[in-house]
């Protein structure tokens, strides 16, 4: 049965914090370890959008992409051995790819974004991920990520 997670269970995953911490959900970690299900509720007290834009708020598509990438960081440490400590584990974007945005996201939507992990190459993990809003494509990207112990994480 899938996995889900509340946003307590996030943070004792992902080290992002407010105002960073961009996914709020995951309705779905698939049992195999491969696809994610993560929601972002985009609200207009966020902080992008006092200058992005003031007449037209709308989320930048840089942030879009790094949510993306926080819930296929969900599946990158579910992967992980489980003599591995998370909390000393951080992935670092290595490389972004087919990046393509198609509509515009802006306060009251709610991204829908499904990650799926694809393979690992020479260290790093390869996922595409898929963000939506009321059903339709908002954005779309091949992204590629390095495993890294957290700075001073190293022996202890």
């Amino acid at each position: 049965m899938p996995k889900t997670l509340n946003i307590n269970e996030i943070m004792d995953q992902l080290p992002h914090r407010y105002p960073f911490l961009l996914i709020d959900r995951v309705i779905e970690l698939s049992d195999d370890l491969t696809r994610v299900v993560a929601i972002k509720n985009v609200t207009m007290n966020e902080p992008q959008f006092t200058g992005h834009f003031p007449q037209v708020p709308v989320m930048p598509g840089v942030l879009i992409i790094e949510a993306m990438a926080q819930a296929c960081a969900i599946i990158a440490l579910a992967r992980l051995p489980e003599d591995v400590d998370r909390k000393k584990c951080l992935y670092y974007f290595a490389g972004i790819d087919n990046a393509r945005f198609k509509r515009v996201v802006q306060p009251g939507d709610q991204l829908v974004i499904e990650g799926k992990f694809l393979r690992s190459k020479m260290g790093l993990g390869i996922f595409e991920a898929v963000a939506k809003v009321d059903g339709k494509v908002a954005a779309q990207a091949q992204m590629m990520c390095a495993y890294r112990p957290a700075p001073g994480a190293a022996g202890k």
